[in-house]
């Protein structure tokens, strides 16, 4: 009993066996599922309604809140994990904040007023900043590392709260400020490795993409039923299958490859890490880009059908090409990946872009398949 209150926080086994999310892990994931809804639909309407450039600006703005602070807490997470009674409370802190940050969504997007994301990072933070002050306390051998990540995230948080004081006019510049400072946290402190698992860091980075592209299948799932409504049968179930055949590409193609090996060092896991951001924000798009197909094909959407259809095939070509930088050092040609995303591109001014789009990405994971089969060994006779 006495270790479930409260446990030496020292750096987990990066070889231990069987390392796999916890509940707690889960739960926090869950979370942040509002996080990213509550994002998606306001770039799904800031779409619907023609205003692109602000939209989707606003939208990676939001969305780096969400992957920075998910992305903190899991790579902690992996290398100090206590699940003791003080771990459990600073987490349930963190989640408090993800759900602020979700609550301010609306604003940030409607009025551009930051504040309530801002507090809901800052919740989040606090709390992350205590759990690194712990570790330093109780874990010797990583108490340097801990120690420039405590102050390296107070530093950017104070420049995050100063944020709020910046003109209007200045906004989108002080915003990349504070978010290159924050990337910059991790660089310069981890000058020791931390114990993170790679196998346990793969595990997370995938839960979090079924995630994000559940999401994104729940606008597939509204597409058939507006379909089934409205009386536009047709126009709106060929959307809800190609919606459904492009999720499911998606998944395939994440899923092709085993990214545990491909975190073999520090610049690796970087590059992964941060490569994610694209990858996240990229599927959460395609579900508010397939609901704002269906919301034109309804008539509830006043906007070009080339706008519509970029909506979806945008993020789309960002998820296959980012995905094959992330994957490229499991050997493969760029050609296919960049030739699907040239075609997705092109299929936005097709008259069916989406069942199009859903094509061309099953072609992918074919060609992918074929290209496995065939790298295979052949069985011993």
């Amino acid at each position: 009993m006495a270790q479930r209150w409260h446990r030496v926080m020292c750096g987990r086994d990066p070889e231990e066996e069987h390392r796999a999310s916890t509940p707690l892990e889960l739960f926090f994931d869950l979370c942040f599922v509002v996080a990213v809804a509550q994002a998606g639909a306001a770039l799904h309407h800031a779409i619907g309604e023609g205003h692109v450039g602000h939209g989707v600006s606003a939208y990676l703005m939001v969305f780096f809140a969400i992957w920075w602070a998910w992305m903190n807490f899991t790579w902690f997470a992996s290398a100090y994990d206590t699940d003791d009674v003080p771990y459990r409370l600073a987490v349930l802190v963190q989640i408090t904040g993800s759900l602020i940050i979700a609550a301010g969504v609306s604003r940030a997007f409607e009025s551009e007023d930051w504040t309530v994301v801002v507090i809901g990072y800052t919740v989040m933070r606090a709390a992350l900043i205590c759990q690194w002050l712990r570790a330093a306390v109780e874990d010797p051998a990583g108490r340097a590392t801990a120690v420039r990540c405590a102050a390296g995230l107070f530093l950017v948080q104070c420049c995050w709260v100063a944020f709020l004081w910046v003109p209007h006019g200045l906004v989108g510049y002080a915003w990349v400020v504070c978010a290159l400072l924050d990337l910059a946290v991790p660089i310069v402190a981890s000058q020791g490795e931390t114990s993170w698992h790679r196998e346990h860091i793969a595990e997370r980075y995938g839960l979090f993409t079924l995630i994000v592209l559940g999401e994104s299948v729940g606008a597939a799932t509204l597409a058939f039923q507006a379909a089934f409504a409205t009386g536009r049968t047709a126009e709106l179930v060929v959307t809800a299958l190609g919606g459904v055949l492009v999720m499911a590409s998606l998944w395939w193609l994440y899923f092709s490859r085993d990214s545990a090996v491909l975190l073999t060092s520090a610049r690796a896991s970087f590059v992964w890490g941060y490569g994610h951001y694209l990858v996240f924000a990229a599927s959460a798009a395609v579900g508010a880009g397939l609901a704002v197909v269906a919301a034109r094909a309804e008539g509830e959407a006043e906007i070009p059908a080339a706008l519509a259809a970029a909506s979806v095939t945008v993020p789309v070509a960002v998820f296959v090409v980012v995905l094959w930088f992330l994957h490229r050092r499991a050997g493969g040609s760029a050609v296919p990946a960049f030739a699907a995303a040239a075609l997705v591109l092109a299929a936005t001014f097709t008259p069916t872009p989406v069942i199009v789009t859903g094509l061309l990405l099953a072609a992918l994971v074919a060609l992918r398949e074929i290209q496995h089969a065939r790298a295979e060994p052949a069985p011993a006779a």
